[in-house]
């Protein structure tokens, strides 16, 4: 009788360490992008966990705040990639617009939005803009 070969469940150092994903620019995506993020933080968490047990939900806000202004302010498709650095995480959105964002006034009473850009730059230890004529990327590093 054969025997199946035993599939080795360990994942690649590279798999752990980085991740990229593409999205096609819909609603829906801001979801799919915080998960493809929490399944990549569960993968990193396994070899190292965070310093903080904030620094989980921090990042996964930021790359949910980043995906949702892809989707409104973004025609298209973006693209999310995610790095283990030595000390936190790099996050990179790509996107195809070519302004830069800029912090909105934020009015709580009357809703509409404006915090998110605040809360990245908050949140994140550096928060970078690099365009060219095809679209954007906005590289932010967060502690782990």
């Amino acid at each position: 009788m054969a025997r199946e070969p035993r599939r080795d469940r360990t994942l690649a150092a590279e798999d752990m360490t980085s991740r990229i994903a593409s999205f096609p620019g819909e609603l829906h995506d801001v979801t799919d992008a915080r998960l493809v993020a929490e399944e990549f933080l569960f993968d990193v968490a396994r070899v190292s966990a965070p310093s903080a047990p904030e620094h989980w939900d921090d990042i996964l806000l930021v790359v949910t705040e980043l995906a949702a202004n892809a989707v409104q302010y973004a025609p298209g498709p973006f693209q999310l990639r995610l790095r283990r650095t030595f000390d936190g995480v790099h996050v990179v959105m790509h996107d195809t617009s070519t302004t830069e964002p800029a912090p909105r006034p934020f009015h709580p009473n009357r809703g509409g939005g404006g915090i998110g850009w605040h809360l990245i730059h908050t949140l994140c230890d550096q928060v970078s803009v690099v365009g060219d004529d095809h679209g954007k990327d906005i590289h932010v590093f967060l502690p782990w």
